[in-house]
């Protein structure tokens, strides 16, 4: 598989998996809050749910990886070098930005200080 794809593929993945625990943590907080059968949990229509919530929640992560990019751009934090694209050091949302290109499977430099 090519790399590129592999590190999209893991972005992803891994955006999925901390929706997944997110969506987690509520359930248990509903558990122990709400007076809410263990039957309910494993019915498709909670399946569905859960599902529609991590595609969601990728999704989400997506939309803010983006405006995270546009605003490195727009304030000089992050720019174009030939095909790739340089991050500094000091861009306050870097992680949100690297995410945002893993996510689009752009290749990146990250500028030291």
């Amino acid at each position: 598989m090519n790399p590129v794809t592999t590190d999209m593929l893991r972005a992803h993945l891994m955006a999925a998996s901390l929706t997944a625990m997110a969506t987690e943590v509520l359930v248990l907080m509903a558990l122990l809050v709400l007076p809410v059968s263990q039957q309910v949990f494993s019915s498709p229509a909670f399946q569905f749910l859960a599902l529609a919530l991590i595609a969601s929640g990728v999704i989400v992560m997506r939309q803010f990886a983006l405006v995270a990019f546009n605003l490195a751009i727009q304030g000089h934090y992050a720019r174009f070098a030939g095909r790739s694209v340089l991050v500094e050091a000091n861009c306050p949302r870097r992680g949100l930005v690297v995410l945002h290109l893993r996510f689009t499977g752009k290749p990146f430099v990250l500028a030291g200080h």
